[in-house]
């Protein structure tokens, strides 16, 4: 299975990603998270200590890899030839770090192109793996991703089964997630939940979401929790977390969402 986390910077996707991982892990499913964040920090949220955080190379920026794998080297000028389909199935194993024995994180960075059209090798690499995980069986994937479904495109985007558009309960922060919802459904994502984080007051919340969503959308409520800042500030991982505070609470009765997706489709 694999899923999505989008939302727009601050919302708290990061913490939800990383808390669904550990969550999913606990209940004995194998999983691969993914960071491809342009500013990667799920490793730092899931449990890495922050100095080992910051010395982690993402692979879209990974000169040396990029060059063994592709044949050329990042910077080396306009027409240069590279490979397209580099070796990148013992990638997860090579540079993956283990978090737990079932949860492993590899940190791929932005896989976008950069603004004048260049597609460099260590993008190309980058992008390459990506593919190789979506398409390939594995328990649970798990993408940390930047705002919005369209940096995947048709055909990565499809092979989601599920996306989570994480949001504040503001008028700002929903309206936004809708137009991310509807990036979802346009590169045909078959199930998509608004995931309302933050939340101190649920019939406001509800409320809100009835005034910006007329149609049907799934949504879920996870709560304000001063655990999460607390843990932040103090450089550990959601782990830290205690299984009775309310983010962990509401964050565990989304993975029950996720795992009922899961069974459906096995039954399909």
């Amino acid at each position: 299975m694999k899923i999505l986390v989008a939302g727009k910077g601050g919302v708290g996707k990061t913490t939800t990603s990383a808390l669904l991982a550990h969550i999913l892990a606990e209940e004995g499913y194998n999983i691969l998270a993914l960071d491809t964040d342009s500013i990667p920090n799920l490793a730092q949220s899931l449990g890495v200590p922050y100095e080992r955080a910051l010395g982690i190379v993402p692979l879209s920026r990974n000169e040396e890899l990029a060059q063994e794998r592709t044949g050329a080297r990042p910077g080396e000028g306009w027409g240069v030839l590279f490979s397209l389909t580099p070796k990148v199935d013992d990638l997860a194993e090579k540079y993956g770090i283990s978090i737990k024995p079932n949860l492993k994180l590899v940190v791929i960075g932005s896989i976008e192109q950069s603004k004048e059209g260049c597609l460099c090798p260590s993008i190309a690499l980058a992008r390459a793996f990506l593919m190789h995980v979506l398409f390939s069986e594995r328990d649970i994937v798990i993408v940390d991703s930047e705002a919005g479904a369209e940096v995947f495109g048709r055909g990565l985007a499809e092979k989601f089964d599920a996306m989570l558009c994480v949001a504040e309960p503001t008028l700002k922060s929903m309206v936004i997630a809708k137009k991310l919802i509807e990036m979802g459904r346009q590169l045909n994502i078959s199930n998509i939940f608004l995931v309302i984080n933050k939340v101190q007051d649920s019939l406001k919340a509800s409320k809100l979401y009835a005034r910006v969503f007329s149609d049907s959308t799934p949504y879920h409520l996870v709560s304000f929790d001063e655990n999460v800042t607390m843990i932040e500030n103090e450089g550990k991982g959601v782990d830290c977390i205690p299984k009775d505070s309310l983010i962990y609470r509401d964050v565990d009765a989304l993975a029950r969402k996720i795992l009922g997706i899961k069974k459906r489709s096995k039954v399909v």
